[in-house]
């Protein structure tokens, strides 16, 4: 009798993790490529987050992943700055917070001359993005020797 209900015996359903970060920074990508195409060549997602093994985690660390490095970088020079990183998060109620280590990374890039900002959200992003793209190019001047 105890293995006839054993068998009947169904596990509550879990709801599925929804990837909010994820499917706003998707349709900041997706929209990049439209509005910028130039920028949507060279824009890029560092993916740093996530769970993974241990031995998996440490390989990579060897390899130089590194805690806090920004989710998305634009290496493209705007407005007297080398490039743009950005810290994104989903938007509230469904964001995080930023950890120190992201806060100390965001400083650093700020520090050798690129523009580093936290973003709430697609719009946020969208918004930073038309504003950086708007700046003047930053003049390379090459030593002619």
């Amino acid at each position: 009798m105890v293995a006839a209900a054993m068998r009947t015996y169904t596990a509550p359903k879990r709801r599925p993790v929804v990837d909010y970060e994820g499917q706003e920074q998707t349709a900041l990508f997706n929209w990049l490529r439209v509005r910028y195409p130039a920028a949507a060549k060279l824009a890029y997602h560092v993916p740093n987050g996530g769970h993974r093994m241990k031995a998996v985690a440490a390989k990579l660390k060897a390899q130089g992943v590194k805690a806090g490095v920004s989710d998305i970088t634009l290496p493209m020079a705007r407005g007297g700055y080398f490039g743009l990183y950005i810290e994104f998060k989903a938007t509230p109620p469904h964001d995080a917070a930023v950890s120190p280590s992201q806060m100390a990374f965001l400083q650093a890039v700020e520090a050798q001359g690129y523009l580093a900002l936290v973003c709430r959200g697609f719009e946020a992003a969208r918004e930073v993005i038309e504003g950086y793209m708007a700046l003047p190019k930053t003049e390379v001047v090459r030593d002619p020797r």
